[in-house]
């Protein structure tokens, strides 16, 4: 019958006992028998998954994240003693284990590497939901995951209701030392602008979906149809600006100026992630912000109104353009 590391390891130990064998003292600068045995159990932990000196395990990752239980959902938050988003919580899980993640679930749903699907997926992955996405959880197994799910609720186990959008698996892509140049797992679009190369704004729309959780992309894709990128547009309904913000609402945004495109840009990143979150839908939340939440709820769904009905589409098809 064949041994285990950890079955050689108290074998060893019982026939030193029998014995009255005690393990040589080390001589200097060499490795002791406790070493050896540390070593020899590292390696078993290495071929098990279990944690070692190499770094954390799924396991850490998915204590760490209970240690949060309870915790209210806040947009937004990244203070545990307020209160966490998704993201927060996730980010703050890996953190406390010695790994950084970037801040926002879209970023989160590519660091690391892809999983093919649930079958495959392990305690301390990464789910990643809708498209594009805008929630994030850590898996437990058995299909529980741990997650923030949203505002008036708190941080809680769930049942992975629905198929991830994506899996990520960060732990082993991480070196044994903790990770702390993080560019390896950041998005490519996120170190230039070269995920919008050639767009006007790129680096205004890059900041703003870094700060509001809503990708680059759209924000671009909805300026673009809007108004072409320009600034100084103004509709005949009076909508203003490069996103087209219509007076009542930009001050609700906090939009002092609707002209100035970093102004305009940070008010429409802050809407449409309030219509993603609220909507989970990206058809629904463009629909939103063309005719309103109110109107989206009332028709359950993309109002009937000619203008709404052309606009989803011309803003998926300016986002595809993009290679969103």
């Amino acid at each position: 019958m064949m041994l285990g590391v950890g079955g050689v390891l108290s074998r060893v130990t019982e026939l030193q006992d029998r014995l009255g064998l005690t393990p040589a003292p080390p001589a200097p600068g060499g490795t002791t028998g406790a070493k050896f045995a540390s070593a020899l159990a590292n390696a078993a932990g290495t071929a098990t998954g279990t944690a070692t000196a190499a770094g954390p395990s799924g396991g850490d990752i998915v204590a760490a994240a209970k240690k949060y239980l309870g915790t209210p959902y806040v947009f937004g938050g990244t203070d545990p003693g307020k209160g966490l988003d998704c993201s927060a919580l996730v980010q703050r899980a890996y953190k406390d284990m010695g790994v950084d993640l970037p801040r926002n679930s879209w970023q989160q749903a590519k660091a690391g590497r892809p999983v093919a699907g649930m079958a495959d997926a392990k305690p301390g992955d990464i789910l990643a939901f809708n498209s594009p996405v805008d929630h994030v959880a850590i898996y437990l197994g058995d299909n529980k995951m741990i997650a923030a799910p949203k505002p008036g609720d708190h941080v809680k186990i769930q049942s992975v209701y629905e198929k991830p959008t994506a899996i990520r698996r960060v732990l082993d892509t991480v070196p044994a030392a903790a990770v702390q140049d993080m560019s390896s797992l950041r998005p490519a679009g996120l170190r230039t602008s070269g995920g919008l190369s050639g767009v006007p704004y790129a680096d205004l729309f890059e900041r703003a979906g870094a700060k509001y959780d809503v990708p680059p992309k759209l924000l671009a894709a909805v300026a673009k149809v809007e108004s072409g990128y320009n600034p100084k547009a103004v509709s005949k309904a009076g909508a203003q600006g490069l996103m087209q913000l219509m007076p009542a609402t930009a001050r609700g945004l906090g939009v002092d100026d609707a002209f100035d495109p970093a102004q305009a840009i940070n008010g429409a990143a802050k809407l449409l992630s309030q219509h993603l979150r609220e909507f989970k839908s990206v058809p629904l939340a463009l629909a939103a912000y063309n005719a309103g939440g109110g109107a989206v709820h009332k028709y359950d769904g993309i109002p009937p109104f000619a203008e709404t009905q052309a606009y989803v589409p011309k803003v998926q098809k300016a986002l595809a353009a993009l290679g969103g």
